[in-house]
């Protein structure tokens, strides 16, 4: 007796049609649907955590590398507004045959110009540091450090503080007394200014001369962590110099910042104008602040590419879903489901799936940003756009991802997934 022929594939969908058309499709609502899907997360929660992990690798990476560098902006901008964002800076160009030399009065008359609100300036005096009263001749290394002659009104124009000790009074200023740069403290072996002990003294052109303050670091103005600072009437008195500045700092209002810089040449040196340049300091660390975020874009690629990555994990295991669920899928049609809830099931798995990573993903990403933020100092800032981009992108990537896996379970005809083993 010979066993009964196996119905043939085209046999099978014909049967299918035929059934499909004497059954009246059920209606469920959007919760029922919404069930359906996420069933497989449910019930396969390890596959769908590593599926995720992708996606959320993606999200993390885009929320890390958009953060970190909108709050290193935020600091940045803090910073230069505490400093001073208002202020300019006046010299002649380096390098001529014949250097020039500001007249000495030109701060006053810089301090004539209607919207500028503060004016001072440094003198290099051309004098060298010849030894320290704490490092013996063989360990000296202070050759190197420019000597300047500084106003006494220098620090609020610059936003510069003291460290240690104190700037130039009015006396001070008329004795051979030095105030440090950060750095120039460093190289000369000086920490910090003792309040009865008698204070450290250096030697400068065969003269010595007090040490009454050390200064902490001036971003905007770096030349001055690497300079001796001397009172300008000491510097005339002891070191021979003649009182001609080498560098004038100013600040102006805002709002004529600009009419400020461009009259500026004319006004500290009339007869060649053009041999002057005035710069904003400002602008430089601005520019030097956005050199640590030119990888940003790069970063953001690789982001990109994760979630693409992850997008096609999880087309990958939404395929081996459908695969692993034919007879659930027969069984679910031969009771009624109709292709389009079949369709709709396997993408909201598939949209849960990817949603999952990018809440995930989230959370990852805001907390190193807030740890890094933290351990930099710097004021918290998670861009709302890269957040929601991310997500964004997460569920559009699912819904790609789901739309073949989706398509081919709805194809399914109930009799050829209930006869598959």
């Amino acid at each position: 007796m010979t066993a009964p022929a196996k119905p043939s594939r085209a046999a099978l969908r014909r049967s299918s049609r035929r059934t499909e058309d004497k059954i009246k499709p059920v209606r469920l609502a959007f919760l029922d649907l919404l069930g359906l899907g996420l069933l497989g997360l449910r019930t396969r929660k390890l596959r769908a955590a590593l599926s995720a992990l992708g996606i959320s690798i993606g999200v993390a990476t885009m929320v890390v590398v958009t953060g970190i560098p909108a709050s290193s902006q935020r600091a940045l901008m803090d910073e230069i507004t505490a400093l001073g964002s208002n202020m300019l800076r006046v010299q002649p160009f380096s390098g001529q045959a014949v250097p020039v030399e500001l007249p000495e009065e030109s701060v006053d008359m810089v301090r004539r110009i209607k919207p500028v609100t503060e004016a001072s300036a440094v003198a290099n005096t051309h004098a060298v540091v010849q030894r320290s009263d704490l490092i013996g001749d063989d360990d000296f290394s202070g050759t190197g450090l420019s000597v300047l002659a500084a106003r006494r009104d220098l620090l609020s124009v610059v936003g510069g503080e003291v460290l240690s000790g104190r700037f130039f009074s009015a006396a001070d200023e008329q004795f051979p007394t030095a105030v440090l740069g950060y750095r120039a403290a460093g190289r000369l072996g000086i920490g910090e200014i003792p309040e009865n002990d008698p204070a450290p003294q250096i030697q400068i052109n065969k003269s010595w001369f007090t040490v009454i303050g050390i200064l902490h670091s001036v971003p905007l103005s770096d030349d001055l962590d690497n300079a001796v600072l001397t009172g300008w009437p000491a510097a005339k008195k002891t070191l021979r110099f003649e009182g001609n500045p080498t560098v004038i700092y100013v600040k102006a209002r805002d709002a004529h910042l600009e009419d400020v810089r461009r009259v500026l040449p004319a006004t500290v040196f009339p007869e060649q104008p053009g041999q002057v340049q005035v710069s904003r300091p400002s602008d430089a660390l601005a520019a030097k602040r956005a050199t640590q975020s030119t990888f940003s874009s790069l970063f953001l690629g690789l982001a990109g590419i994760a979630l693409l990555v992850g997008g096609i994990g999880v087309a990958n295991t939404m395929v081996i879903s459908v695969l692993e669920r034919r007879r659930d899928i027969g069984l679910r049609r031969a009771l009624g489901a109709t292709r389009g809830q079949i369709r709709v099931q396997f993408l909201t798995e598939s949209v849960g799936l990817s949603l999952l990573g990018a809440l995930a993903g989230t959370l990852f990403g805001v907390l190193a940003d807030l740890g890094y933020a933290a351990y930099q100092g710097w004021p918290t800032v998670i861009p709302l756009s890269s957040v929601t981009g991310g997500c964004l992108g997460a569920v559009l990537i699912g819904m790609a991802a789901g739309v073949y896996p989706s398509v081919r379970a709805a194809r399914l005809p109930p009799t050829e997934a209930l006869a598959s083993t």
